[in-house]
C-alpha cells in the first residue's frame, strides 16, 4: 500500500467527546438520512394507510400530482425535524447511558482502552456487552420516541392523503382541535413496542457485524504495510459500520415490521383503529396476517440506508471530533 490512511482515535478518546458532539453529529446523521429517503418513507405510509395499496399504484397516485418532484418529498420537513432531532437526541442519550455502563462494568472499560486489537476494530463507541447494548438501545429510543412523538404524528398525518393538510402548522391546529394534547401521542404503544426492541436489537446486531467485519481486517490483504502498525483506515472504517448498519437496519425491520403497520394505522384512524390488540385483531381478521407486512421492501430498504448513512456518518464525525479533541489536549500538554 503505497498510502496510509492517519491513525483514528481510540474509542476512548471519541467516546468521551462532549455531549454536544454527539447531538451534533445525530442531528446532521438524521437530517441528511431523512430528506434523502423521504420518497421510501411516503411510500410506505401510502401503503400501509389500506391494504389495498400497492407499490406501483401509490407511485401512479403520486405521480398524477401537478409537481411531481415535490410530491414525492411531501412531508420532508417534519420527517427531517423528526429524524433529526430524534437521531440527535438518541444517539445523545445512548452514548450517556453506554458511557455510564462502561464505567461501572470493568470488563467493558477494560474492553475500550487502547489496546493493539481495539486498534483494529471500526467502532468509535464504547465497547458493551451483548445485554447491555440491547437495554441502552431499546431505553435511549423509547426515551426518544416519547419526546418526538407529536412530530411522528404529523409527518404520518402530512404524508397521508387521506388528510388534505396544506401546511405543517394547519395538521398540528387540526389535530389539537379534534383530538387535543392525546392526539399527538395516538399510535405511542404500537410506537415504542416497535422502536424499543427495534433498538435493542439494532444496537447488539450493529455491534456484532461490525465485530464479525472487522475480523477481516486481519486478513493479509488488509492489513497495513509490513512492520507499519496502525489504527484502521478511516475509510475501511467507513465501508464497515456501513455494511453493519445496513445489514442490522434489514434484520430489524423485519421483525419489527408489524408493530410499524398496526402504528401507522392507529395513526391515521384513530377512530377506527384504537390501540394495538384492537387494530392487530381487525386488520388480520379484516385483511390476513399479510396486512402486518404491509410496506415491508420499502421499510426494509429504506432503514438500511437511512441507518447505514446515520450510523457511518455519526460514528465518522464523532471519530474527527475526538481526534480534534485529542490533538488539543496533546497541545496543552
Amino acid at each position: 500500500m503505497s498510502h496510509i490512511a492517519p491513525p483514528a482515535p481510540s474509542s476512548s478518546s471519541s467516546s468521551s467527546s462532549p455531549s454536544t458532539v454527539h447531538f451534533v453529529a445525530g442531528l446532521g446523521a438524521g437530517v441528511f438520512g431523512a430528506v434523502l429517503l423521504q420518497p421510501l418513507d411516503l411510500l410506505k405510509t401510502r401503503v400501509q394507510q389500506s391494504g389495498s395499496h400497492s407499490i406501483t399504484s401509490a407511485i401512479r397516485d403520486i405521480a398524477r400530482s401537478p409537481n411531481v418532484l415535490p410530491a414525492f418529498w411531501r412531508g420532508a420537513v417534519p420527517s427531517a425535524l423528526r429524524t433529526g432531532f430524534g437521531s440527535a437526541i438518541y444517539f445523545t442519550t445512548l452514548n450517556t447511558i453506554r458511557q455510564h455502563a462502561a464505567t461501572l462494568s470493568q470488563a467493558a472499560a477494560a474492553v475500550a482502552t487502547p489496546t493493539s486489537d481495539a486498534a483494529r476494530h471500526s467502532s468509535s463507541l464504547p465497547k458493551l456487552s451483548n445485554t447491555a447494548n440491547l437495554v441502552a438501545g431499546a431505553t435511549a429510543r423509547a426515551f426518544a420516541g416519547f419526546i418526538l412523538m407529536p412530530l411522528t404524528v404529523i409527518k404520518v398525518r402530512y404524508e397521508s392523503n387521506l388528510y388534505s393538510y396544506r401546511s405543517i402548522t394547519g395538521a398540528a391546529r387540526d389535530i389539537y382541535k379534534t383530538e387535543r394534547i392525546p392526539g399527538f401521542f395516538a399510535g405511542f404503544g404500537a410506537t415504542a413496542a416497535r422502536d424499543a426492541p427495534y433498538a435493542g436489537l439494532y444496537v447488539l446486531t450493529y455491534e456484532q457485524f461490525k465485530k464479525q467485519l472487522s475480523s477481516f481486517y486481519d486478513h493479509p490483504l488488509l492489513l497495513p504495510t509490513a512492520g507499519h502498525k496502525a489504527d484502521m483506515a478511516t475509510s475501511l472504517s467507513a465501508i464497515i459500520n456501513f455494511a453493519s448498519g445496513s445489514l442490522a437496519g434489514a434484520t430489524c425491520s423485519f421483525i419489527s415490521n408489524p408493530f410499524d403497520a398496526v402504528k401507522t394505522r392507529i395513526q391515521l384512524q384513530p377512530h377506527s383503529y384504537r390501540n394495538m390488540a384492537q387494530a392487530s385483531r381487525r386488520m388480520i381478521v379484516e385483511e390476513g396476517v399479510r396486512s402486518l407486512y404491509d410496506g415491508l421492501v420499502l421499510r426494509m430498504t429504506r432503514k438500511a440506508l437511512s441507518s447505514a448513512l446515520a450510523w457511518m456518518l455519526y460514528e465518522e464525525l464523532v471519530r474527527r471530533a475526538g481526534t480534534t479533541f485529542h490533538r488539543a489536549a496533546n497541545k496543552h500538554v
